[in-house]
């Protein structure tokens, strides 16, 4: 059985507006479920297809920040 993980979650946030999308990834987390991750996954796909080079930049350094040991 194939399921389209990514088809999915863009179909159940399509035509969310911000406080609706980060209310999506707050639950997400404060969750801590594994079941969440592929679609935090799909959300910053969408975030870096449409992000400039500087937010790129900007987010690459905020995670590089958060998994310094």
């Amino acid at each position: 059985m194939n399921f389209n993980i990514r088809g999915a979650v863009l179909h159940n946030i399509t035509g969310n507006n911000s406080d609706q999308l980060e209310a999506t990834i707050v639950d997400a987390i404060q969750s801590g479920e594994e079941k969440v991750l592929p679609g935090l996954g799909v959300l910053l796909e969408v975030f870096w297809s449409h992000a400039s080079e500087e937010q790129k930049h900007a987010l690459l350094a905020v995670l590089e920040n958060g998994v310094k040991g």
